[in-house]
């Protein structure tokens, strides 16, 4: 999904589990987030690539009505899909980093799955993590500092 994003020109920063498998983290997950920029014209690709993958609401019962378009991130920012690809959460601000704008400042790009793209750095996720301070986030941070100090001891 984050490669078909990225041929898309959506502008977004790969955030969550698979950011932090691309940042060296040995952890499984099952759905993708990011991060996208607000911007009208990028909202514009972003909803009507969603709305080609046919997303609905993850979580509400089948069948509600549920329309994507470019006044549903308006009045929905942050929402958590499923779609013919798979679960997606897409955000425009990440609790403990802020806005679009400071995403994409604490993001770097890399490659991932044979594709460069913007993915949140170590800093970054130990900052979201801790912001969400959720119980199963604040238990990935050992990790995420381990792999933080490390990285700095190589350099």
């Amino acid at each position: 999904m984050a490669t078909r994003l990225s041929e898309a020109g959506i502008r977004f920063v790969l955030i969550g589990g698979l950011a932090m498998r691309a940042q060296g983290s040995a952890r499984l997950t099952e759905d993708l987030d990011i991060c996208y920029d607000p911007g009208p014209d990028n909202v514009r690709r972003l909803a009507s690539l969603l709305a080609e993958w046919h997303a609905n609401l993850r979580g509400v019962e089948p069948g509600l009505p549920f329309v994507m378009d470019e006044r549903t991130f308006h009045t929905t920012p942050v929402m958590t899909l499923i779609t013919d690809l798979g679960a997606i959460d897409v955000m425009d601000e990440v609790a403990g980093v802020g806005q679009w704008r400071h995403v994409l400042a604490e993001s770097e790009e890399l490659e991932w799955s044979g594709t460069r793209m913007r993915v949140l750095s170590l800093p970054g996720l130990i900052k979201a993590k801790r912001g969400s301070a959720r119980p199963k986030d604040l238990a990935q941070l050992p990790e995420l500092e381990a792999l933080l100090a490390l990285r700095k001891r190589g350099a």
